[in-house]
């Protein structure tokens, strides 16, 4: 009776009405007594968190809850202690050991700086440099970076910030998360599986591309440069010829014609309804990227968080010397002057604060499961309020800096052409990269190496967003079935692999380039909103905003201050409302090249938005089917979280503040 509480006593009189009455109790001989590992550290009894007390020099004091004296009491306070590790549960015997187990084995970042560079890797990508240039290009240059810095600040940093808490805390995917939340809410979880699994189908895709210029750029010669090559037409017009040649309204530069006749082949097909034929060339191209990509994802976070130190530095390295290159380029001023001149007439266009919002939000990628999966593998004390604010603020400033590394080009290529910088690229998003950016390399000295480097920065910007969106679906569906697939991790990611594969073949076909920009309009856009709309509801809600920032408080050692509460009750949740019934009440009028989608590709585009976010009030139904009860009764179970989050009190984070 005198033995220490550390000490390694079994619980064997703990009966069956503690485990009720003290929440989650787990019998377990070999450490049966409140003994926390960290590695090889055993740290004292903890007391329950509600008596946690601060210290005024900002570490914090916890006290503990069993009797520090007297005799007979050991073993209640042994058992009070054991049950303070977890939050209120009802779940006990083999169903609490399962979770302490899983909470043991759960793989964890190897370093700190993996994780960073993941998050990092994952936010900054192609967007970053095609999507951000020519969304800002589109409205007005720098009137757009007024809108775009006000919903990063109040909609989409609080996001950021939120997802990554709630993955560290709970330590789950996106689909089992829901069960420590809100369990009505669990077909978030699926709809966001389905839309990463969209967003798989078309983002290789366009890295297929990036891979056939880069294997095309191994030449003395770009193939992009002349008029002479088979695919080339009569309007084909090479400008920067030593050739007089005079640039007409019907002149097509041969680095467009490389682009659609040649890569993309769109020639060949009459459009959605008629794709034609599989590019056998795009094909073996996304092949390799899909074996790349299975290779550094397969055996989870410990791998791919090596990778990422060469596909999330590579591209800064890259983005600096095409920076550098850009400004000595004639006519660079001509681009920087619009990319910066503000345009005050586009702030009262609705349009240009609905692309901000989009950008950003899309940018920074919360509603992907991503960050959520990411967190997840974290410390528990680990300060995600911190990585937070690094990663979205090194994100924001990539885009910024990329917008320099494209206008510079784009003020050079108005100068060659003698034509303002508005009317230098007559598409937008991928081409503004493969017509307009290639063109512009290709005219440069040493045009091989700076071609070279630069679809070789476009493939490692895509491979580690690729890499997150994956290990979104890959934690969800483990952490979610872990009896089926916790022991088969690399069967899993391959069947997974070649789904995204098959999903991919259409957009791999002549007329592929029509079904990537159709997806990328309908499948992800409202689906993302409306799922981090009703993620954010969920959380702020129903789960609760004091009891969020309680959670937060736990691993941070400080509460969130007014401006996240705020931000996170109601000002985000108000800007996705907006610019959700923004894109619904004003479709986009989708034209790519000379081909204007007709109307029913809108109605499939709508349904191909719908057939993810319907997973949610499905599962709600099914939520509420299976409920025994009142309806008062199964609404009331329905949204109260069902499973207990364990909370280990190991490498306790002091003066977190």
């Amino acid at each position: 009776e005198t033995e220490p509480l550390t000490s390694k006593k079994d619980v064997s009189d703990c009966n069956e009405e503690d485990c009720k009455e003290n929440g989650l109790l787990v019998r377990n001989p070999k450490s049966a007594s409140c003994v926390v590992e960290d590695g090889n550290k055993v740290h004292p009894i903890q007391g329950d968190k509600g008596e946690a007390a601060q210290i005024s020099n900002g570490f914090s004091g916890v006290q503990s809850s069993g009797p520090r004296n007297g005799m007979g009491e050991v073993e209640d306070a042994q058992c009070t202690a054991l049950a303070a590790t977890t939050t209120t549960s009802t779940t006990c015997g083999a169903e609490g050991q399962q979770q302490l187990m899983e909470l043991e084995d759960r793989e964890t970042w190897s370093k700190k700086i993996d994780f960073l560079l993941s998050v990092i890797g994952y936010a900054v990508d192609l967007g970053n440099v095609w999507r951000f240039p020519y969304i800002c290009y589109q409205n007005g240059g720098g009137a757009f970076l007024i809108p775009y810095t006000i919903m990063a600040i109040f909609g989409g940093i609080p996001l950021f910030y939120m997802e990554l808490a709630l993955g560290q805390y709970h330590r789950n995917g996106c689909i089992s998360i829901w069960r420590k939340i809100c369990p009505i809410f669990k077909g978030i979880g699926f709809a966001i599986c389905v839309i990463d699994l969209y967003v798989a189908s078309y983002y290789n895709t366009i890295m297929a591309w990036a891979f056939y210029y880069l294997v095309s750029s191994f030449t003395a010669e770009l193939p992009w440069t002349s008029c002479t090559n088979a695919w080339n037409t009569g309007n084909c017009t090479n400008y920067f010829s030593k050739d007089n040649v005079s640039w007409s309204l019907h002149s097509i530069s041969p680095a467009e014609e490389f682009y659609t006749r040649q890569v993309l082949q769109v020639h060949r097909s009459n459009g959605l309804d008629d794709l034609g034929g599989i590019s056998w060339q795009l094909t073996l191209c996304l092949l390799l990227i899909f074996t790349i990509v299975y290779f550094s994802i397969w055996k989870g976070v410990k791998t791919s968080g090596k990778v990422v130190w060469v596909t999330a530095t590579f591209p800064y390295i890259i983005l600096f010397i095409l920076l550098v290159r850009g400004a000595t380029l004639p006519g660079a001023w001509r681009g920087v002057l619009y990319y910066l001149k503000p345009d005050w007439q586009k702030l009262l266009a609705t349009e240009v604060w609905v692309d901000a919002a989009a950008q950003i939000f899309f940018s920074l990628g919360p509603g992907f499961g991503v960050l959520l999966a990411y967190a997840s593998y974290n410390k528990f004390h680990n300060n995600c309020y911190q990585d937070a604010l690094v990663t979205s603020t090194v994100n924001c400033v990539t885009s910024f800096v990329s917008g320099f590394v494209i206008f510079t080009v784009l003020g050079y290529m108005a100068e060659m052409r003698n034509e303002d910088v508005s009317e230098v690229a007559k598409d937008a998003g991928p081409s503004l990269l493969f017509i307009t950016y290639a063109e512009a390399i290709a005219n440069m000295p040493a045009s091989t190496f700076f071609a070279i480097i630069f679809f070789l920065m476009l493939l490692t910007l895509g491979l580690d967003s690729t890499f997150a969106g994956l290990e979104g679906v890959i934690t969800g569906v483990l952490d979610e079935f872990p009896h089926v697939w916790s022991k088969r991790r690399e069967l899993f990611v391959l069947g997974l692999i070649i789904i995204c594969f098959l999903g991919s073949l259409a957009t791999l076909t002549f007329g592929g380039a029509y079904v990537v920009k159709l997806f990328e309009e309908y499948a992800t856009g409202p689906a993302v909103l409306t799922v981090v709309f009703l993620e954010a509801v969920a959380v702020a809600w129903f789960y609760g905003i004091t009891q969020f920032c309680n959670d937060v408080k736990e691993m941070l050692g400080f509460t969130p201050g007014w401006y996240w509460r705020v931000c996170w009750v109601a000002i985000s949740p108000i800007f996705l409302l907006f610019v959700t019934c923004s894109f619904l009440s004003n479709p986009p009028e989708l034209r790519l090249f000379d081909y204007h989608y007709p109307y029913w590709t809108t109605v499939v585009g709508y349904c191909i938005g719908t057939s993810s976010v319907i997973c949610i009030p499905i599962y709600m139904v099914y939520r509420l089917i299976i409920t025994p009860g009142t309806l008062k009764e199964r609404i009331l179970k329905s949204i109260t979280p069902e499973t207990a989050t364990e909370i280990p009190f190991g490498d306790i984070r002091m003066n977190a503040v």
